[in-house]
């Protein structure tokens, strides 16, 4: 009889912002996620906004240098009516990408909507509900929960993710785009 062995993987999950950025890093095993660490980045006192990328970037690579996860999964921004403020979120989810590539990491991008539905079967749902559902499901104690949803919105890009890869389903598409590179040499320039 072959011995079983679960696959392990750490997921590194942001929520992209420009004054607050959300974190969360889960540690899977087969079936089992747990919360490695969540929290955020303020970015409320840099004024000019390459430096904000620039601590972005070296927050990201902090984090990733500290926790080895082999997997991103960030938030799309989503599409609104203030353009300079998509264009300055654009930038900051670019600049974790750039940091998640610069160690060799896989990386995923989720809709809001996306990671909403995946957490709380509702993809309109508020930040609280998001929060309390992963408080539930991964057994955070109240005192560990933070007054920043947006560190609950990160974590919650990381469990989406956990969800989607782990679905049979998703296993058919190319689920990177390295892997999409890699599957289709044809379509890339």
């Amino acid at each position: 009889m072959a011995l079983q062995v679960k696959k392990e993987r750490v997921i590194l999950g942001i929520d992209p912002g420009t004054s607050l950025m959300g974190y969360g890093i889960i540690a899977c095993k087969g079936k089992e996620m747990t919360m490695v660490v969540m929290g955020v980045i303020n970015l409320k006192k840099y004024d000019d906004h390459a430096v904000k990328l620039k601590v972005i970037y070296d927050r990201c690579v902090a984090l990733i240098d500290q926790y080895n996860p082999d997997e991103l999964a960030v938030e799309a921004p989503f599409f609104g009516k203030n353009v300079q403020s998509m264009l300055k979120l654009g930038r900051a989810q670019g600049v974790s990408i750039a940091a998640a590539l610069s160690r060799g990491m896989q990386v995923n991008e989720y809709a809001p909507r996306k990671i909403k539905q995946s957490i709380t079967g509702n993809g309109n749902a508020a930040k609280e509900q998001v929060a309390a559902m992963l408080q539930s499901t991964l057994k955070i104690p109240q005192e560990n929960m933070p007054k920043d949803l947006d560190a609950t919105d990160g974590l919650a890009a990381a469990v989406c993710h956990f969800y989607q890869s782990s679905s049979p389903l998703a296993k058919a598409g190319a689920g990177s785009w390295k892997a999409f590179m890699t599957q289709n040499p044809g379509r890339v320039k």
